[in-house]
C-alpha cells in the first residue's frame, strides 16, 4: 500500500532536501480511550517512537543507545485519531541546538493529513554513569547542524 498524496515516508520540500522525519505507527485498540479516540498521553508514546527513530538516523546509532532525558514537552491537542485511521503518521525535525539540549518540533497526524497534535521537546543529553546533563560531543553537535542544514532550519 503506497503512502497518501503529501505524506511520504521522508517527506521534501520543492529542492528535494529533507524537511521532518516520519514514522508512520499502527493505532491499536489499546491506545484508545472511552469515546474511541487515541487517548491523550499515547501520542507521548507515538512522539517518542518516532525520536528515537530519528535520532537513531542522525546518531547511526544502528541499535546502540543514546542517552538523553526530556526536560520539557508542550503539547498543543488540534484534533483527534480513532481506529479508523489505522495509523498515526508522527513527525519530528530539530529545532535548535544548545550546549546540552535540543530542541525538537513534532507532530502526529492521521494518514489523511489531518493534524492530531503539535509539540515542542526539550531534550537534555544524558551521562548515565554520573546521573547528570553533560554538553554535546563535537560528532554529536556536527550531525545535528547537518540536520539543521537539511532541514533549513
Amino acid at each position: 500500500m503506497g503512502d497518501p498524496p503529501g505524506l511520504s515516508a521522508e517527506p521534501e520540500t520543492d529542492d528535494g532536501t529533507l524537511r521532518m522525519h516520519e514514522r508512520r505507527i499502527e493505532i491499536r485498540w489499546s491506545d484508545l480511550d472511552a469515546y474511541a479516540h487515541v487517548y491523550h498521553p499515547v501520542y507521548l508514546t507515538y512522539l517518542e517512537a518516532a525520536r528515537d527513530q530519528w535520532f537513531g538516523r542522525v546518531f547511526e546509532l544502528r541499535g546502540r543507545i543514546w542517552d538523553y532525558v526530556v526536560a520539557r514537552v508542550t503539547v498543543e491537542y488540534r484534533g483527534a485519531l480513532t481506529l479508523a485511521d489505522a495509523a498515526a503518521v508522527v513527525r519530528c525535525r530539530l529545532k535548535q541546538i544548545g550546549r546540552s539540549s535540543l530542541t525538537t518540533r513534532e507532530e502526529v497526524l492521521a494518514p489523511d493529513g489531518r493534524l492530531a497534535v503539535e509539540a515542542e521537546v526539550v531534550i537534555v543529553v544524558w551521562d548515565a554513569e554520573s546521573g547528570h546533563s553533560r554538553q554535546l560531543s563535537q560528532a554529536e553537535r556536527t550531525a545535528l547542524e547537518r540536520e539543521l542544514d537539511r532541514v533549513g532550519a
